[in-house]
């Protein structure tokens, strides 16, 4: 690789940081090469506030005197959408009367930064990220980096583009109803939207504060999974953070079921190529080893349409409501419309929603309790950006067919380029699986993306061959815990000290029930019960070289056991169960799920 690698061809972060570590090329020289690649884009729409060249090469030579084999992100040129706080910058939510400058970087942007990232700008968004469609913003309209009459997709349009145009290698967007899905599919790159909760949203201008997530924008999976694993974590600065940990990349599972919806159940509004690719689409899918099983999307349509038709429309009008009061002529004229809205609807019109969702939340937990994942298109077509401006709010409501329920039902979304189509509009599909299965679609999304050896973005750019999997062996040996040895319970220790790795969080089949039995520390146990007559207890999956695993196991005192736990996908893992004879005088806390949630009320108790 030649220190002009790549002089107007994007690389992915793992060949630029790989670059980096060998030498070949520097930091600066990066940097130097990321301007120079905007300033040849020649779009000012993309950014709405770029840092100064000369500082950017500053802070990309300082990073020579830190250990490169410390910082996953090691010289990576990053853009941030301009709705979440990075320190140097004023952010603006695409709005000049809104702009502050804040006083300190995002959680996320922090995190990025110690991980030896390097921001270098602002990317333009729909005002106050809503919109679907990339058009909304007084400082215009990013060209969509694949053709440049559709529409670039929004709200983080800028992020997308940039990512797309190879500008950089990997940008931060927000996703509230689809704004890091619908944008990555339109620029043909990959959109992470992780579990709720597992970025902060700290230094985030909120959308929908209860449903917003700080998404990923990058040209591969793998890409995007190094720069989610970089950000997760619990934040004391946000009251939505949650403490779910990012599991492993594995090897493409066996038995893999994904959902797919019944006959006569999708909506295209009559575009047949997008139709076709993503009937080709499902049909890679069972080429490369999964198994399609029809599901009923109705209910999930349902949910759809609470997000702009219900009381969440509020919480995009209280971030706003001193404007609109004070200077309304300064919000986009679509915008204003839609956000004005949330001042009508009463607490009667909320709790009446939340019922609601509620029992569709109970339906989708029923659909995965045999699928590990959905796919479904990312959206139904594309539009030019002529279209959408004569026709704003319905063309964007459709772009919002498949993404405005995922985060409404608590699911994790991969967006993945599936086909470039013959008259040169991208199609996409989406993963969604339910919260704290991040790893998993990313493990089975990265096969799927390199089976299509479709390009990178726009420049035309050759997929690398997949990265060989490190972090797992066939020497491992996975192992269910439920109780002490979770993820930061007191137990958990054991299982690193025997240098176990976190593979997934997921539930057993609803054929169990815990209890809290008398033991310091306090501990559960699980036992398997008559089909129909127990629940699915939360747990998590760690692998443990055989040694080790032999090690734990042996040190494992009684009551406990270690049988096969037969998951809510089917498949059986060995992992903790409980002796039943002591179970007389132990708490049966089934109902709380597992065993977070019951140390988590019985720490406030």
């Amino acid at each position: 690789m030649k220190a002009e690698m790549g002089a107007d061809q994007p690389e992915t972060i793992a060949a630029i940081v790989a670059a980096h570590r060998a030498g070949t090329v520097t930091p600066a020289q990066t940097i130097a090469r990321t301007y120079q690649r905007i300033r040849d884009h020649n779009d000012p729409a993309v950014f709405i506030s770029l840092r100064d060249e000369k500082d950017a090469i500053a802070e990309a030579e300082k990073l020579a005197t830190k250990d490169a084999a410390s910082l996953p992100l090691y010289g990576v040129p990053v853009a941030v959408k301009d709705n979440i706080d990075a320190l140097g910058f004023p952010t603006t939510a695409a709005c000049p009367a809104f702009s502050y400058t804040p006083t300190h970087d995002s959680t996320a942007v922090e995190r990025l930064r110690a991980a030896g990232a390097i921001i270098i700008g602002k990317t333009n968004l729909d005002q106050f990220a809503t919109g679907l469609v990339g058009v909304r913003s007084p400082y215009g309209i990013p060209k969509n980096s694949i053709r440049e009459d559709l529409i670039p997709g929004g709200s983080s349009s800028g992020s997308a583009t940039a990512v797309g145009a190879g500008l950089v290698p990997l940008s931060l967007g927000t996703d509230t109803a689809g704004s890091g899905r619908v944008p990555a599919m339109l620029n043909n790159i990959v959109g992470l939207k992780p579990s709720l909760g597992m970025i902060s949203t700290a230094g985030l201008v909120p959308a929908c504060r209860t449903l917003d997530c700080i998404s990923v924008f990058a040209l591969t999976v793998d890409d995007a999974a190094l720069a989610l694993s970089v950000m997760t974590g619990p934040d004391q600065a946000d009251p939505f953070s949650r403490d779910r940990p990012l599991g492993a990349i594995t090897p493409f599972p066996a038995n893999l079921r994904l959902g797919v919806p019944r006959n006569g159940q999708l909506i295209f509004f009559g575009d047949k190529k997008a139709e076709a690719a993503y009937a080709d689409a499902l049909k890679r899918w069972t080429s490369i080893g999964a198994t399609l099983v029809e599901f009923d999307l109705e209910p999930f349509y349902e949910t759809a349409r609470l997000l702009y038709e219900g009381p969440w429309v509020a919480e995009r009008y209280l971030v706003i409501k001193n404007l609109l009061a004070s200077a309304p002529d300064s919000i986009h004229p679509v915008t204003r419309e839609i956000t004005a809205a949330g001042a009508r609807l009463t607490a009667a019109d909320t709790f009446s929603a939340l019922y609601r969702l509620q029992g569709l939340r109970k339906i989708a937990e029923r659909t995965f309790a045999n699928i590990d994942a959905l796919v479904l298109p990312t959206a139904p077509t594309a539009y030019t950006t002529a279209q959408v401006l004569a026709n704003p709010i319905e063309l964007n409501s459709r772009l919002g067919t498949y993404t405005n329920f995922v985060n409404l039902l608590d699911l994790c979304g991969l967006a993945i380029p599936a086909a470039m189509r013959a008259d040169g509009i991208p199609f996409g599909i989406t993963l969604l699986a339910p919260a704290g299965r991040d790893a998993l679609l990313a493990s089975i999304g990265r096969v799927f993306h390199a089976d299509t050896k479709l390009t990178v973005g726009a420049k035309g750019v050759a997929q690398a061959p997949l990265a060989q999997l490190t972090a797992s062996s066939s020497d491992e040996i996975p192992i269910a815990v439920v109780g002490a040895h979770l993820s930061g319970m007191a137990l958990n220790g054991e299982l690193k000290a025997l240098n176990g790795k976190l593979v997934e969080a997921t539930k057993t089949a609803a054929d169990y029930k815990l209890y809290a039995l008398q033991t310091t520390p306090p501990k559960p146990g699980m036992l398997r019960v008559e089909a129909g007559t127990g629940a699915s207890i939360e747990l998590e999956i760690w692998s443990l070289s055989s040694s080790a695993f032999g090690k734990f196991v042996n040190a494992i005192p009684a009551p406990m056991a270690i049988g096969t736990v037969r998951l809510a996908d089917g498949r059986g893992v060995k992992g903790f169960l409980v002796e039943p004879e002591v179970l007389s005088e132990a708490r049966d806390i089934t109902s709380y799920g597992g065993w977070r949630a019951y140390m988590a009320e019985a720490a406030t108790a």
